[in-house]
């Protein structure tokens, strides 16, 4: 794993050798850390009252995208669901596989096609993963193809994090550099750190409430209620139109 900062990460927390230190670095030089590695890890009762509501919606065949270490999945597979786990981190693949996770794959959000058409019932995107998209057309064409590889009443629980909540003077910057450019103004370029590795640059999309209605527009999805929380997260059930 010669780039896989955040796969590493994982693996050190699960085999006990650190507490790691999270180390994410935006594109204009922001810098966040934290020891938050845990809650990757974390237990039903430990999570917060809109994503124990939200998870209770998944029905049938469930697909879960960037399934991190495990934790929804292993959810869902304790209650009996048949549940397929997808991550483009080689180290979170071999943890979720660690903990017991038994149908786990390596597959990045742009290869999800591969799946036959009428796979899964559920798609959960959880842990603010509504991001995998990366930005308006990246998400068009993945969310085309998750209409076509699931079934008629197919749906998508899918967490996002509205960055308008928010006046931090780095944030509001961010947002107008990002339309100068061309972006969506949650749409931001980051990368990991982990020791002496250093991840990939990649985007990763935050969305308000209306932002992900308009990207929905034209993939054959639409937003059927939403789940909010006391901060700026939400979850957005979505159905088929």
């Amino acid at each position: 794993m010669t780039n896989d900062a955040y796969g590493e990460e994982l693996l050190a927390f699960y085999m006990g050798k650190a507490r790691p230190i999270e180390i994410v670095e935006r594109d204009d030089l922001f810098i966040s850390t934290g020891s938050a590695v845990g809650r990757y890890f974390s237990g039903f009762e430990e999570w917060l009252p809109h994503e124990r509501q939200a998870i209770r919606l998944a029905r049938g065949r469930v697909l879960d995208i960037g399934c991190g270490a495990g934790r929804h999945s292993l959810y869902l597979q304790d209650k009996g669901l048949d549940v397929t786990a997808i991550d483009n981190s080689q180290g979170a693949v071999k943890v979720s596989r660690m903990r017991g996770l038994k149908k786990v794959m390596l597959r990045p959000i742009s290869q999800i096609g591969k799946f036959p058409a009428h796979s899964f019932d559920t798609v959960i995107m959880l842990g603010n993963n509504f991001g995998l998209f990366a930005g308006r057309e990246k998400a068009k064409e993945a969310l085309k193809s998750i209409h076509r590889i699931t079934s008629d009443q197919g749906k998508i629980i899918a967490e996002s994090l509205d960055h308008y909540n928010t006046t931090e003077r780095s944030h509001v910057q961010y947002r107008k550099w990002n339309r100068r450019r061309g972006r969506m103004p949650g749409q931001i370029r980051i990368r990991v750190r982990f020791g002496k590795t250093v991840g990939a640059w990649f985007d990763y999309l935050l969305a308000s409430e209306q932002e992900m209605a308009d990207v929905l527009q034209g993939t054959g999805w639409k937003i059927g209620r939403i789940i909010h929380s006391k901060g700026p997260s939400y979850i957005a059930i979505i159905g088929k139109i």
